[in-house]
């Protein structure tokens, strides 16, 4: 049976360097099915207490989730807004939590983030490798991928030998 890998950014920009990187990553893995998601396809309206009781949970917050839990392995790379998660996936993260707080259901994780920035989103990996786990992932790889544009080209993907060897020997690890 082939594995299925989930794969996102944690960003709702169109060109989002995050799911360029988690593409990237998800591609590194050989006879597996894989789904990219977008954050756009899951626009919500911001998760109050008070939405919730008069609508409901958000359809899409439960299609969010399922496709969460049909994955052998996610691939996230977080997008990095003032230190944190976007917006877009907090709130994605928030109405998800409302159906079962064990959001990532015990999947395999690769974690990442990236930024323009010479710390490479270190700030918001470094709350969701604190948090996730809390939420039932299974976090069985980290990595940052330091300037972005420096280090990353869209035909060849990370174009820093070093950075690149760093995630292959990731990749390499992950039992599917």
């Amino acid at each position: 049976m082939t594995k299925k890998i989930i794969a996102f950014g944690g960003s709702s920009s169109r060109n989002s360097i995050n799911k360029q990187l988690a593409t990237y990553a998800a591609h590194q893995f050989k006879n597996v099915e894989i789904k990219i998601l977008d954050l756009n396809d899951y626009e919500m309206p911001i998760f109050s207490v008070d939405k919730e009781k008069e609508n409901g949970i958000h359809n899409l917050a439960t299609d969010f989730y399922t496709k969460i839990g049909s994955a052998d392995l996610l691939i996230i790379s977080l997008a990095e807004h003032n230190g944190a998660y976007s917006s877009a996936f907090k709130n994605i993260l928030d109405w998800t939590s409302r159906i079962n707080g064990k959001v990532f259901q015990g999947k395999k994780m690769l974690l990442m983030a990236t930024s323009p920035g010479a710390r490479g989103g270190q700030s918001v990996l470094d709350i969701a490798k604190d948090r996730f786990p809390r939420h039932d992932a299974h976090l069985v790889g980290t990595f940052s991928l330091p300037s972005f544009y420096e280090n990353f080209d869209e035909t060849n993907g990370i174009i820093n030998s070093d950075l690149k060897n760093e995630l292959l020997e990731i990749v390499k690890t992950i039992d599917l």
